[in-house]
């Protein structure tokens, strides 16, 4: 992996920023003002982001980005230790990248690394992995515009194994896991929905990578909601692999996870608590990543950095639908609270989701 060479010669003298007293604001070079004059040096990083790693789109970069958000920061725990979002997983690539949660984050560090250690004499990684993830929901449809904090100290070492999520764990230990760090289960479920309604899989499906999780993977959007709730009826690819159950949408794949959080007594009701709520899905989403940019961190010391985060994109895409040829009927409903929403069906053939072009690809 050419990041995992790169990074072994990056010094961890970074630079830290102190949390003082500011009662004037600072106008940058680019005309932003900002409370903090310390963070005028984020605006030609984020542009750098923004243009050229993401490239103005909601694509594979940015998916990876906001995963990698999630990967480093859930790894921490009140009893097994670890930094939280610190930054270790690209510092300490070599243990981290061996777990197997983080499978599939080394093709994110070779995107994402380059800019990490070309911005690495104004950020720390903690910060940068954080400063990106806020960057990349800018790029999508819908999605909120996250705080941002500066501040946090260089990690000091790689984070304990098994406490990131995998596709596979039931209901009770998703819970646990996001429990035990401060998370109700409206957090757990926005953060997993939400982060999966602008995602794909790139090590689930045997030799296919970019495989949505739903209809709208370059959208923000409650899709994922309806798709997950949906009876399943064909696996994509040769066969099932850990953590896949059957999909209902042609060219999506379904993590059993999802599966389970759609239909599990103590999730299901959230979950389609969301279907075509907008805006109550991208505000929990947002508060619940920023929550978790500060795992591991002392808020107080940090600095509010979040005027450089470009504005959200205004949600314009419509509701959530039934996919062609399907209706209600299609419903596995779960919530004994209340019926599932009532929904439209999309006009036309059945048709399959394109796989989402990959970052690499020419």
């Amino acid at each position: 992996m050419a990041f995992k060479r790169s990074l072994s010669a990056l010094v961890l003298a970074l630079p830290l920023l102190a949390n003082g007293l500011v009662t004037r604001r600072t106008i940058c070079a680019d005309g932003t003002s900002v409370a903090n004059g310390a963070c005028c040096k984020l605006i030609p990083v984020v542009k750098d982001l923004t243009e050229n790693l993401f490239e103005g789109e909601c694509g594979d970069a940015a998916h990876g980005a906001l995963r990698l958000v999630f990967h480093d920061a859930i790894a921490i725990s009140p009893t097994l230790g670890g930094g939280g979002a610190d930054g270790s997983i690209a510092v300490f690539n070599a243990t981290e990248l061996t777990f197997h949660a983080n499978t599939g984050i080394d093709d994110v560090l070779d995107a994402v690394g380059p800019f990490l250690l070309k911005h690495s004499d104004v950020m720390t990684p903690g910060d940068f992995i954080q400063l990106a993830g806020a960057v990349s929901l800018t790029q999508c449809n819908g999605a909120p515009r996250v705080k941002f904090v500066m501040g946090r100290p260089p990690p000091k070492a790689a984070a304990p194994n098994l406490l990131v999520p995998e596709p596979f764990d039931s209901v009770a230990t998703i819970l646990q896991r996001f429990g035990e760090l401060g998370f109700t289960k409206e957090e757990t479920v926005a953060v997993i929905g939400g982060s999966h309604s602008v995602a794909g899989a790139d090590d689930i499906v045997p030799n296919e990578q970019g495989i949505p999780f739903d209809q709208t993977p370059s959208i923000f959007d409650t899709q994922i909601f309806v798709d997950v709730q949906l009876r399943g009826t064909m696996i994509p690819g040769n066969g099932t692999t850990e953590g896949e159950v059957e999909t209902a949408v042609p060219g999506t794949v379904r993590l059993q996870s999802d599966h389970l959080l759609a239909r599990d007594a103590s999730t299901s009701c959230i979950w389609q608590s969301f279907v075509n709520q907008q805006s109550k899905m991208a505000q929990v989403f947002g508060e619940a990543i920023f929550k978790m940019s500060l795992l591991g961190q002392t808020q107080s010391k940090l600095v509010d950095c979040s005027e450089v985060i470009p504005r959200a994109i205004p949600f314009s895409h419509g509701p959530a639908t039934l996919p062609p040829g399907q209706t209600l009927k299609d419903i596995e409903q779960a919530c004994a609270a209340s019926p599932f929403p009532t929904l439209s069906t999309q006009p036309g053939p059945v048709t399959s989701v394109p796989a989402i072009p990959q970052a690499d690809d020419s």
